[in-house]
């Protein structure tokens, strides 16, 4: 039998959006992967805490997006891990945990730019493939064979633009699951 292909896609998803659930989507139609988890970083080493909504404010607006999704998860693989999460750690042990799946690390083309960058990168590069996807600002040039280039929409929504709109109370919705937007309204999420 052959194994299961999962597209792990790790961030801050502060909040998760239309535009993160829309890409996974797209990749599992395109058939770069049967699955695609979104794990939710608990603290993303690349980025500022201070905007940050609490961890499992974050997982639970994430599962929220994903309900009805056949191929969209989430994982809390590392709320379980040291902090902070790097995601060499996080794949080593998603291989230990599900020996039968593929795992495959989904980026940005802004991200793909900065791998080098990322800890222990060649050792990811050594166990995984690495779908990049297109990033408004950023090209792709001379990717290796380990890396596929996803012909997926660009889609113009910005977690940063999405928490500014609120705190500036001009927010109606537009971008998020309409659960997401319930469960933020009605807690009173970045306001």
């Amino acid at each position: 039998m052959e194994r299961r292909t999962i597209g792990i896609y790790g961030g801050s998803f502060n909040p998760i959006h239309n535009g993160h659930t829309e890409l996974g989507t797209a990749l599992c139609r395109a058939g770069l992967v049967d699955e695609l988890w979104f794990v939710v970083s608990p603290h993303n080493p690349h980025k500022q805490h201070a905007d940050l909504l609490a961890d499992e404010a974050r997982l639970s607006l994430a599962r929220l997006a994903v309900e009805e999704s056949a191929c969209l998860r989430v994982s809390d693989v590392e709320f379980r891990l040291p902090r902070p999460s790097y995601m060499v750690h996080t794949l080593e042990t998603l291989r230990a945990e599900h020996p039968d799946k593929e795992f495959i690390l989904v980026m940005g083309a802004d991200n793909w730019e900065r791998f080098p960058l990322w800890h222990m990168h060649e050792e990811i590069m050594r166990h995984h493939r690495i779908i990049v996807y297109p990033r408004p600002g950023h090209t792709l040039q001379d990717t290796p064979p380990s890396v596929t280039v996803a012909q997926t929409p660009l889609i113009p929504i910005s977690s940063t633009q999405i928490r500014e709109s609120i705190r500036r109370g001009t927010f109606q919705g537009e971008g998020l699951h309409p659960a997401v937007w319930k469960e933020i309204n009605t807690k009173g999420y970045y306001r």
